[in-house]
């Protein structure tokens, strides 16, 4: 039975549960050769207060090997080896999963270091993003007031438009612009954020009642109890809001290149043509 999540009180959900349905098919002119693809649609079996309850990835091609992994941030990574694709192959993933509200996503105290504040390709600020940091920085005490004005700001600074972006676009160019979808969102406050020092991270996943995968950050502070752990903290600069019970999370990682939900290559002169599908019902609230 599905919910009419729109109509749902959510402030007072405790606990919701969804189906996640996706699947991807590339269809080539020609057969190509040597195909090494690598899914990203299974989210991990715990992820701060979201539990997988059960998975099954199913692809329409004979001859097709696959093997699941764990890359270095803790995602479910699917890698696929096909000899050869005659015209198509397609991926389909069913997903279950619950979350549940008033659960902090805690981490350790070692993931405020590292990847979490250091610039990437994608998210290289430039004098604008630099400018913007540095004074929000000096106008916002550091932590959960800073993130909010940063988050407040990407929104403000930003127009949500398909097609004016790709995924090689930089939080830079898309900034200029004024233009992207939430991949450029979560770049630009990504890069603004680990210029102000906010350690943060790229999550990819799904926002229920929204029809494409969707993107968001998540910014890790510390927790201030003297332990070792922190806590993941997330926003949507797309939305100009705080991440919700509403967001399902797949991956996390530096930026949108880790995360990439379908990716790969093959050995041909031709292109193939993608075509994908997804709905996520809600299946039980409390």
């Amino acid at each position: 039975m599905s919910i009419d999540y729109a109509a749902v009180d959510s402030p007072h959900v405790s606990k919701a549960t969804y189906l996640i349905s996706q699947t991807f098919r590339y269809e080539y002119p020609q057969p190509v050769t040597h195909l090494n693809h690598r899914l990203m649609v299974i989210p991990p079996e715990q992820f701060g207060d979201q539990r997988r309850l059960r998975h099954q990835l199913s692809i329409a091609l004979a001859g097709v090997r696959f093997d699941t992994r764990q890359d270095d941030f803790g995602n479910v990574v699917v890698d696929v080896v096909a000899p050869r694709v005659p015209s198509a192959i397609e991926f389909v993933a069913e997903v279950s999963v619950e979350r549940h509200a008033g659960q902090p996503n805690r981490v350790g105290r070692s993931a405020q270091n590292g990847y979490l504040l250091e610039p990437t390709r994608l998210t290289q600020p430039d004098d604008r993003i630099r400018r913007a940091a540095e004074e929000m920085a000096a106008s916002a005490p550091w932590g959960l007031d800073l993130a909010d004005r940063i988050n407040d700001w990407v929104y403000q600074s930003m127009t949500y438009q398909v097609g004016a972006t790709g995924v090689r676009t930089t939080a830079a160019e898309a900034l200029a612009l004024g233009l992207g979808v939430c991949q450029d969102y979560a770049h630009v406050m990504l890069a603004t954020c680990r210029e102000a020092r906010l350690p943060a991270r790229y999550v990819s996943g799904h926002l229920v009642g929204q029809g494409g995968t969707h993107a968001w950050v998540e910014v890790v502070l510390p927790v201030g109890d003297g332990s070792d752990e922190a806590i993941a903290w997330a926003f949507d600069p797309t939305h100009a809001a705080r991440g919700g019970l509403g967001h399902v999370t797949i991956a996390v990682g530096r930026d949108y290149s880790d995360v990439a939900p379908t990716s790969g290559t093959y050995q041909s002169p031709v292109a193939g043509r993608l075509t994908s599908r997804k709905s996520v019902t809600v299946t039980h609230l409390e």
